[in-house]
């Protein structure tokens, strides 16, 4: 066996904190869940090798993918803004009015989530920073006032509704505003001890994390795109630092059945004497699998660009990630660069498939292929 491998496998079996009332005993580290977890750890250890692009392609990367989570984890709770509508809105941030609850919960998780990025290592995991996290999500919501950043004081279940939007049915009864602050203080608690302690793997720790804060509950409103945001926090705290270059929340939300199936059918045992930990973690896992891939094939791209590409090109296509959509004439006051030089690596850039031409004339726009 891979000593790599091997020292994992110890490490996971070394042993578990229980300090926590739930049983997590009956964890099942598979040779699928085992490999994954290699492979992930893997690219993080190369992660400083391949991320030696120049600081302004990483920028240009970060950028795209803080847009894509900030789009996808606001639409998994059913914000209706697209990715280039998210990116315009952000570009005019500075407005700080935001007519409609789509444009209030995208601010304001742009808002949270860059704390992240920017203080994660001062962001420890505590209760009073979970609530300051949850006050960040929900600053520009104004039916939210009342509650946020403080735990819940009525029931939260998660329900069913039709297609009229009639409840039809609650799918999981989460905890009472009584027991909230006592299991909170307990996952906190274990989260960090565990981490400190080492005793379960990082990624499974923050797997049990997610899962148990969803099946808690903590707030009235916000607990899931919190939780994605506390996910991200724990993967940069414990030295996943490429998660800001690669969206998981994009990930989730093209697997959402897959997300909640697995979320539900893990809940509904947490409390019993035998949890199912297992299609939590195996779908957890998985997305935080392709996450790594999809950031391994970005890599690829980008140092693939470096190497055919002039400087003037790749800033081209940096500036069109970068807003989305550009004209030749923005492309032109942006650089600086003759028009017709311009006009000329343009071309050259549809021709390679690097970017992509829509419409004729003055009309014309560049995106990204």
């Amino acid at each position: 066996m891979d000593i790599f491998v091997q020292n994992l496998h110890i490490w996971i079996f070394l042993g578990i904190f229980t300090g926590m009332s739930l049983n997590i005993d009956t964890i099942k580290i598979t040779p699928q869940i085992l490999a994954i977890i290699a492979e992930i750890d893997e690219f993080k250890g190369a992660w400083k090798a391949l991320g030696t692009l120049a600081p302004e392609r990483l920028s240009a990367l970060r950028r795209v993918a803080t847009i894509e989570s900030i789009g996808s984890s606001t639409r998994i709770e059913g914000s209706k803004l697209s990715d280039s509508e998210v990116d315009k809105l952000l570009s005019n941030i500075e407005i700080q009015q935001f007519e409609t609850r789509d444009e209030q919960e995208v601010a304001s998780y742009a808002e949270a989530i860059e704390t992240v990025f920017a203080s994660a290592d001062a962001i420890t995991l505590t209760e009073n920073h979970i609530k300051q996290l949850h006050r960040d999500l929900l600053r520009h919501s104004t039916k939210d006032e009342r509650h946020r950043g403080e735990y819940k004081t009525g029931t939260n279940h998660v329900s069913a509704f039709d297609a009229d939007g009639n409840e039809i049915g609650v799918v999981f009864e989460t905890a009472t505003p009584f027991d909230t602050p006592r299991l909170m203080t307990e996952l906190v608690e274990w989260t960090n001890t565990t981490l400190e302690q080492k005793t379960l793997h990082p990624l499974l720790v923050a797997a049990i994390f997610t899962v148990v804060f969803l099946e808690i509950h903590p707030f009235q409103d916000g607990n899931g795109r919190l939780s994605r945001i506390l996910t991200t926090l724990i993967l940069i705290r414990n030295g996943y630092e490429y998660v800001p270059y690669s969206s998981l929340e994009s990930v989730i939300e093209q697997s959402k059945e897959g997300y909640y199936l697995a979320l539900r059918r893990t809940q509904g045992t947490i409390r019993t004497n035998a949890p199912d930990w297992q299609p939590w973690l195996t779908f957890f896992l998985r997305a935080l699998q392709q996450q790594k891939a999809r950031l391994e094939i970005k890599m690829n791209r980008e140092k693939l660009l470096m190497a055919q590409l002039s400087p003037l090109s790749v800033a081209i296509v940096d500036l069109i990630k970068r807003h989305g959509q550009l004209k030749n004439a923005q492309i032109v006051e942006l650089t600086g660069a003759n028009r017709n030089t311009v006009k000329k690596h343009l071309s050259e850039l549809v021709t390679g498939n690097h970017i992509a031409k829509q419409g004729i004339g003055k009309g014309t726009i560049y995106i990204i292929q």
